[in-house]
């Protein structure tokens, strides 16, 4: 049975995004509807469309939001999305966009999910229902590939030890199983004493990103969903890791109008232009308090931008 989802951050999530009611809050990747029920409860000048690519979490949030009527409308569609649906649907510009980043509990706990190397079962990794599984993966993409994919997704210092031991073992038998894997990767890298981290850790991340087209995914958001606010309207989004994390960052300064292009460019080919303001100096990251009552945030981070009023 798969542990309750705490949402991560909710009290700042409320304080940041509440003063852009009344309106529309998107929350772009509703998950089992933690942020919008307490967006919801706190702000009752908010309707909400709640958007997910996991249809059992559409389900949950569905569920979960209920009490909240007409209010509500939770749909199955991957975030990048966001705009469009929009515009289909005749939302109108919203007044604040949510997106946390991060994997919920129910996916992370499920073995039959397949996200974790902490429970046995099928190597699956997707967010949704669609698109190729972790061990499609992992038994047909190339060495180089592979080494690529867990360096730049999972900055994994021995990446090509363990692509190579990948396709040497897929010769004489296919990954089917998160612990075929786990396994194969502690005996390329042996866990050494105090070792904090699991020797999977990053392999996992990096065939999770790679196999939900995450960074893909967040770099089609960013901008289109930030010029979707109304003017006044504000975005919050909550990255898990330095990847996320930069993305949004250099994401956000970009739409400040800031030029974001590595410092050896000769001229700028990012073309800035100010849609927003940056709310958050640094990152807004969770109290001692939060990590003790809930150990998975602490990795998190939010970062909030304020669409201008004339922008």
């Amino acid at each position: 049975m798969p542990s309750v989802h705490i949402p991560v951050l909710t009290e700042p999530v409320v304080e940041w995004l509440a003063p852009a009611a009344p309106g529309l809050l998107v929350d772009a990747t509703v998950g089992l509807g933690g942020h919008a029920e307490a967006l919801l409860k706190a702000v009752p000048d908010f309707r909400l469309l709640g958007v997910d690519r996991d249809p059992q979490a559409v389900a949950m949030a569905r569920r979960r939001l209920e009490p909240f009527g007409r209010r509500v409308t939770v749909v199955n569609q991957s975030f990048d999305r966001v705009p469009e649906l929009l515009a289909e649907m005749d939302f109108g510009q919203p007044s604040a966009i949510l997106a946390d980043l991060g994997c919920s509990s129910f996916q992370l706990d499920s073995a039959q999910r397949g996200f974790s190397f902490s429970a046995n079962g099928p190597l699956d990794m997707r967010m949704g229902s669609d698109g190729p599984t972790a061990a499609e993966m992992v038994n047909t993409t190339d060495e180089d590939e592979l080494v690529k994919i867990f360096w730049r997704y999972g900055e994994e210092r021995r990446s090509r030890a363990v692509a190579r031991a990948i396709v040497r073992q897929r010769q004489i038998k296919p990954l089917a199983t998160t612990g075929e894997l786990s396994a194969l990767l502690e005996r390329v890298m042996p866990r050494r004493r105090n070792q904090k981290i699991h020797p999977a850790t990053r392999v996992f991340q990096a065939l999770r990103i790679a196999v939900n087209d995450e960074l893909g995914q967040l770099e089609r958001f960013i901008e289109p969903a930030a010029r979707s606010l109304r003017p006044g309207g504000r975005m919050a989004i909550i990255s898990f890791h330095s990847l996320e994390d930069r993305m949004v960052k250099h994401g956000f300064a970009r739409l400040q109008g800031k030029c974001t292009c590595p410092p050896d460019f000769p001229e700028c080919c990012c073309e800035p232009e100010h849609v927003v303001s940056v709310l958050t100096r640094s990152p807004i990251r969770p109290t001692d308090e939060e990590i003790e009552r809930n150990p998975r945030s602490r990795s998190s981070r939010m970062r909030v931008v304020e669409r201008g009023e004339g922008s």
